[in-house]
């Protein structure tokens, strides 16, 4: 993906344009018979399995999918009930999760998750899809990756699992026998692993022992589901509460330890003394069960110090204000410890916001150093702070109105759903002249 990446933003204009601007209203009305190179795709039938959430690259890729004349059945909830899974001819929602409300009493949760397995288990044996794409599993992974993978392939369903995140070892999860040995089940039961980067592949041909042919790289679809209106970046800062002039620093999404915010609230505090008008903006919850991990990062931005400096917003952000704190932003920060993969960055350039990243995973192949963001060691405030300052004093900032719109077109035609629906769309159909088999492990070879 790297070698991709590599033109100037600047030239970014001379790009030979995409085959859709990965735009849902470009692609959610799409009909197959109106697209001769959709027409071998039109009888083809794919049951889609969400997880119940994330909104972006679940709708993403059901309408993607549909833009390609392949008909869905989206696994949905009412978390992803929106308007464009039934504009499409090409779309089924079955909401078979209904109501996710966290604060549900646990019997409630333990009945809709029981009636929700039993919605899919009737579902699967009466289904005319020909390919079970899994997009997430369920938050039991241990019973979707054994139990729910034998059902399926009990029907001769070919799988597709899109992972996400290769090992439990990332993100920090548990890196436990179950963990592992269920992994294992999953991506051996599976007819076809997609993932995000060549890295990742790499990682899962190594430490899981897939072969190779069973693993294609897709890029990770931009987050073009939230609504951008005529709201500008001056109407954007009055809403927050921040000045034209200051320098504003976003970190964005759910707080948990993997993402590092302790680390930006530390050198936030590094930058004050060559930056006095930078400000922070933290918008998002905190992740179930890190609540010890908030409260010292919570009492830090209390200091004197910080005071007036930070504006937190601790809370789930609405998708319609998601817009508000991307355009009031001059940069994203994402000061990851460990992850392989994240949509914020693709979700900073759909409005033209520049990011910082940490080295980590497969962040550094989505940036353009100079171009679209700056990369800084991990666990460091000091080089941390270094990127920001040197953010501030770049020609990427100094420009960034102009840029903004370099940025957008060159992450539409890179990360476009186009893109990431032609390769899914080619495993479709490579599965579908292959005989449905349980997969065996390679055969291991002599030097």
């Amino acid at each position: 993906m790297r070698t991709d990446l590599t033109m100037p933003v600047e030239h970014l204009s001379s790009v030979p344009p995409a085959t859709s601007e990965g735009s849902l209203v470009r692609t959610v009305g799409y009909r197959a018979p109106e697209n001769a190179a959709a027409g071998s795709a039109a009888s083809v039938r794919v049951c889609l399995l969400t997880g119940g959430d994330d909104r972006p690259y679940a709708l993403g890729m059901a309408c993607a999918l549909a833009g390609q004349g392949i008909s869905v059945d989206f696994i949905g909830s009412d978390k992803l009930d929106e308007p464009e899974l039934h504009r499409s001819p090409l779309i089924a929602f079955l909401n078979l999760r209904g109501d996710q409300n966290e604060d549900a009493p646990l019997l409630r949760k333990v009945v809709r998750i029981l009636t929700y397995y039993a919605r899919l288990a009737s579902h699967v044996p009466r289904s005319q899809a020909q390919i079970f794409h899994v997009l997430w599993n369920n938050k039991f992974e241990h019973f979707d990756r054994v139990v729910l993978m034998l059902y399926y392939r009990l029907f001769w369903k070919r799988v597709v699992f899109t992972a996400h995140n290769v090992n439990t070892r990332k993100r920090g999860g548990h890196d436990s026998w179950l963990n592992r040995f269920t992994l294992r089940i999953q991506y051996r039961l599976c007819s076809h692993i997609l993932v995000h980067t060549a890295a990742m592949k790499r990682e899962l041909l190594a430490d899981f022992g897939i072969a190779p042919e069973r693993v294609s790289v897709i890029p990770f679809g931009i987050n073009d589901t939230n609504r951008k209106t005529d709201l500008d970046r001056l109407g954007a800062r009055t809403k927050l509460g921040l000045a034209p002039m200051e320098k504003t620093i976003l970190f964005f999404g759910q707080i948990a330890p993997y993402k590092g915010l302790e680390f930006l609230v530390a050198a936030l505090s590094r930058l004050i003394p060559n930056l006095p008008e930078v400000r922070l903006v933290i918008a998002g919850k905190v992740k179930k069960g890190f609540e010890r991990y908030w409260k010292p990062i919570q009492a830090e931005i209390s200091r004197p110090e910080l005071q007036g400096r930070v504006i937190a917003r601790i809370q789930h952000i609405p998708d319609d204000d998601v817009e508000i704190y991307f355009k009031a932003a001059d940069v994203l920060a994402v000061p990851y410890l460990d992850i392989f993969q994240s949509g914020l960055p693709f979700l900073a350039y759909s409005f033209g916001l520049p990011v910082i990243v940490t080295d980590v995973g497969s962040l550094r192949e989505d940036v353009i150093e100079g171009d679209t963001g700056m990369i800084c060691r991990p666990r460091s405030a000091a080089d941390l702070a270094e990127a920001v300052l040197a953010y501030f004093r770049s020609e990427l900032f100094l420009q960034l109105e102009r840029r903004r719109a370099m940025i957008r077109k060159f992450a539409t035609e890179r990360y476009s759903w186009a893109k990431v629906a032609a390769t899914t769309v080619a495993v479709y159909s490579q599965l579908l002249d292959e005989k449905p088999t349980m997969h065996s492990p390679p055969q291991q070879t002599g030097d």
